[in-house]
């Protein structure tokens, strides 16, 4: 499994991608918020988005799994 994790405990502000939506390297996944700062999740390599696992204002630990692509 490919996939984009967190890379910090946050909350998903915004989700960027769909399922079957094609990511290019460091094309933006998701947003999370946290202390008031948005921070952008990149993706760091290319491929299609399998499956979301999160949804806006889940609170995220740093390691959860954000993305998984294929």
């Amino acid at each position: 499994m490919k996939g984009i994790t967190s890379n910090m405990a946050g909350t998903v502000f915004k989700v960027l991608v769909q399922p079957g939506q094609s990511v290019a390297e460091g094309d933006d996944v998701v947003i999370l918020e946290s202390m008031k700062m948005e921070v952008p999740v990149s993706a760091e390599e290319s491929g299609t988005v399998k499956r979301v696992a999160v949804t806006e204002g889940d609170f995220v630990n740093e390691g959860d799994l954000l993305v998984e692509w294929e």
